[in-house]
């Protein structure tokens, strides 16, 4: 069983000025959590975030941070996640060059969310343990939500179910697994359910687990026309008391 020896975390970031310094302050939270936790064991971080198509503020507040490497080369206006995140991985890629595939990790997250402590050396444990694929949940921000919407989504989704959704905001994947599997297709949403998908086939270990959740923005507005907010505004409908603008 291979060590894990580079952990790569990707972003895709459009329009998220309010969000993304937040974001980036939860992962380098995480990241002195992982080397105070596993010392040793803990690999080479690399956090990348790919700016697509923003007309805001979102660069220059991730460039605030001097561990994250921005890569601001993917324009559109409509945007495209799918493409984002293969721009980021390839950075990745090229970044950690002389490590073998299988000893690189690529962990995914959203812009307008926010990892756990636990979140990074949870990645790496579970790399280590012979995860080609992690699945892990997510929540949105109750505080956008109302009573009611809170109500429905913890009913929804209690500690008794299994995980098995395929969220971009809490995946990993082994490099050479995601090679394989022919990497991010440039689609503007669902690219995280089409990498797993194509990944499954291959007859990979795929680890699904509630013991990292990911928390994400609340709004029923998202940046791709379905996706989280989307699956939010169909299974919420009751109006939300949102903290943030919806765009």
């Amino acid at each position: 069983m291979t060590q894990t020896r580079g952990l790569a975390i990707v972003i895709p970031a459009r329009n998220e000025e309010q969000l993304i310094g937040p974001c980036l302050e939860s992962l380098r939270a995480s990241a002195l959590f992982a080397r105070r936790t596993l010392g040793e064991r803990t690999p080479r971080l690399l956090v990348v975030v790919v700016i697509d198509g923003s007309d805001d503020r979102t660069s220059a507040i991730a460039r605030a941070f001097s561990d994250v490497v921005v890569v601001d080369g993917v324009q559109s206006a409509e945007g495209n996640v799918g493409r984002a995140r293969a721009a980021g991985v390839a950075v990745a890629l090229d970044n950690f060059g002389d490590e073998s595939a299988t000893a690189l990790w690529i962990a995914n997250t959203d812009a307008d969310s926010q990892v756990p402590l636990n979140w990074v050396a949870r990645h790496i444990e579970l790399a280590d343990a012979g995860a080609d694929v992690v699945l892990g949940t997510v929540r949105p921000n109750f505080d956008d939500l109302s009573e009611e919407q809170v109500h429905a989504w913890t009913q929804a989704h209690s500690d008794s179910q299994p995980a098995g959704r395929i969220y971009g905001a809490n995946l990993g994947i082994r490099a050479d697994v995601y090679l394989a599997a022919g990497g991010f297709v440039p689609v503007v949403e669902h690219e995280d359910v089409d990498l797993v998908n194509r990944a499954r086939a291959r007859g990979v270990t795929v680890i699904e687990t509630r013991d990292h959740e990911v928390l994400t923005s609340g709004r029923r507005i998202g940046r791709t026309p379905g996706g989280f907010a989307g699956y939010l505004r169909s299974q919420l409908s009751t109006p939300a008391r949102s903290t943030y603008a919806e765009a």
